[in-house]
């Protein structure tokens, strides 16, 4: 018996391998089906099903692709009907992989089609949980991506204490529970870093187990942040055949000419992407480019920060990285990339073109500049409840997932300071705000963390 989890740290999102006897099957796939293909040969056991424990809005699975080139079935639970073959499972419907047998267990909740998949051993033995977004490690999936007219969030918070209480709280306690999410998903409100947990630990320590249903519902509800713009596009795209993966990534790695991309750049429908790391972007960039770095949360902020889902995209990367940009694009739905400047900036500035410059301080000349009133216009770009946990007094709060309508609303005459956690999120707001006609934002080398552990003098943080 083989269990694997492929993790996969942008996304906080994990897919899951098993295979038993000559036959595997893949739970949950991304879009790039390579990895899933090599493990299947590595273990010399074709991929008989695909699992799908519900429609996923923070990215874009890859089953319809992997089902056509291994033959594979698509397998979905109850109330899921998307636009391409499948098969519909019953509630406690049995699936044999090699000598195991996978037991489909409805939950509804987070999603009115959200299924669970129950693995057995040959001797019966109740070995893994796959929950999807129904259960994480210490939280459970938010449940409002699903709510309607008909259908409340309410109505999905009770459906989903129900889910845990009759369906999976009487399941074995060591049973290996193995999400679709860990932290810095916004499938979930806290969930855990940890990605598989026994079923018994999480009963003892998950609130979703001790609450009772009304206080439940009650918790769950609140302080829901908006889920990222993104979301519902990703959901309809996961209902439906979309564009072969493979042409998606022929077309994005196209190597432009520097007159190619000048030319492209020109062009109103097209977005200029700098995906390479901090230090590179900081050193010299494109006037108009949207920096998103591959070094972090990428593909969740290109989600929330580029509202048109099929924006025509030309990227520059650092070398080697062209088809990983593509990759993580389409994985979150964005499809149009058309192609990266070959030869990078060195070629750009080569030939006499434009480039920019991000002007950055240290933590401690931050510190100083606010102490001494050299710097009086600062700006975190934390999410809300980071600034609400810590923050410098005083300090204006434009959280980041906003930046396209705040950085609006700035003052171009003046010169901002901007941090984030770490440094990463600030020089994102800072090239929405070039973008927007702020040229003066100064980003703050290693953000809060690096504030914290400076010498604070009469600055405040609370």
């Amino acid at each position: 018996m083989i269990v694997e989890q492929l993790y996969t740290k942008c996304l906080a999102q994990g897919a899951y391998f098993i295979a038993s006897n000559g036959e595997s099957a893949i739970i949950d796939p991304l879009r790039e089906m390579q990895p899933y293909l090599d493990l299947a040969k590595e273990n010399n056991a074709p991929i008989k099903y695909i699992f799908l424990t519900h429609f996923h809005a923070d990215f874009v699975s890859g089953q319809v692709d992997l089902a056509k080139a291994t033959g594979a079935t698509v397998v979905f639970g109850p109330n899921a009907h998307p636009a391409y073959e499948y098969h519909s499972a019953k509630d406690g419907e049995l699936f044999s992989i090699g000598d195991l047998t996978l037991k489909t267990i409805h939950t509804p909740g987070h999603t009115m089609e959200s299924t669970c998949y129950l693995l057995h051993t040959p001797e019966g033995k109740q070995e893994a949980l796959f929950t999807g977004d129904t259960l994480f490690i210490g939280d459970v999936g938010r449940p409002d991506l699903a709510a309607k007219s008909e259908l409340t969030t309410h109505d999905l918070a009770g459906y989903l204490y129900d889910s845990l209480h009759t369906k999976i709280a009487p399941l074995d306690n060591d049973v290996i529970v193995y999400p679709a999410h860990g932290a810095g998903s916004a499938c979930g409100k806290n969930m855990s870093s940890e990605t598989s947990d026994s079923l018994g630990n999480q009963k003892e320590t998950n609130y979703a187990f001790k609450l009772k249903r009304d206080d439940f519902i009650k918790e769950l509800i609140t302080g829901l942040a908006m889920p990222p713009a993104y979301f519902p596009k990703n959901v309809a795209m996961n209902k439906r055949e979309n564009e072969d993966y493979n042409a998606i990534i022929q077309r994005g790695t196209n190597g432009l000419s520097v007159q190619e991309f000048e030319s492209l750049a020109n062009q109103e429908d097209v977005l200029i992407l700098d995906t390479r790391s901090i230090n590179a972007f900081a050193k010299a960039s494109l006037p108009q480019a949207l920096f998103v770095g591959l070094n972090g949360q990428f593909a969740p902020w290109v989600g929330a920060l580029l509202p048109n889902i099929d924006q025509k995209i030309i990227f520059l990367a650092d070398a080697g990285k062209e088809e990983e940009v593509v990759m993580r694009l389409s994985r979150v739905g964005y499809d149009q990339s058309i192609g990266y400047l070959k030869g990078g900036i060195e070629a750009w500035t080569a030939a006499d073109k434009e480039t920019v410059s991000t002007q950055e301080v240290t933590a401690q000349e931050f510190v100083d500049g606010l102490g001494n009133g050299s710097i009086s216009n600062p700006i975190d770009v934390r999410k809300p409840g980071e600034f609400a946990t810590s923050h410098i007094e005083g300090i204006t709060h434009l959280a980041l997932d906003t930046a396209n309508t705040n950085t609006t609303t700035l003052d171009s005459s003046k010169t901002y300071h901007v941090h984030c956690a770490g440094g990463y999120r600030s020089l994102i707001y800072a090239s929405i705000a070039r973008r927007n006609g702020i040229a003066n934002v100064v980003n703050v080398l290693g953000g809060y963390g690096a504030i914290k552990e400076t010498e604070l003098g009469q600055l405040k943080l609370t």
